[in-house]
């Protein structure tokens, strides 16, 4: 299992047009958005001890934002502190627009078993 600790910037200009969550409908976001966006995605989802948010520099102040950064670590095993170690990163410095929505930033680094969906049978 891994833990994220997610890093926008807020002091990055600019907004990105992105539905927060799959089949939703796009909304305009700026950094403060994304960061409301992310938290409450994260309390939704029952992963406050396994993301952490963060406001700090994200990379890419040379354009526009807003940019967003996730380190990867272990998780912490009960009872004991967190290792700062990280063990994977990935930057979303100016591909936020490229994700289908921004609830991908916590899915593709999470390593959460998927759902199993049911598959139609065909006619016949």
């Amino acid at each position: 299992m891994k833990r994220l600790v997610i890093t926008v910037c807020p002091r990055e200009c600019g907004e990105v047009v992105l539905p927060v969550e799959r089949r939703r409908r796009a909304r305009r976001l700026d950094a403060r958005a994304i960061l409301t966006e992310l938290a409450a995605l994260v309390a939704r989802r029952g992963l406050g001890q396994r993301v952490e948010l963060r406001e700090a520099c994200a990379g890419g102040c040379g354009g526009p934002g807003p940019n967003v950064d996730v380190t990867i670590h272990p998780a912490t095993p009960p009872g004991q502190r967190p290792d700062h170690v990280a063990i994977g990163w990935k930057t979303y410095v100016y591909s936020l627009p490229a994700l289908d929505c921004l609830a991908t930033v916590i899915d593709e680094n999470l390593d959460e078993p998927r759902r199993r969906t049911r598959r139609r049978r065909r006619a016949r």
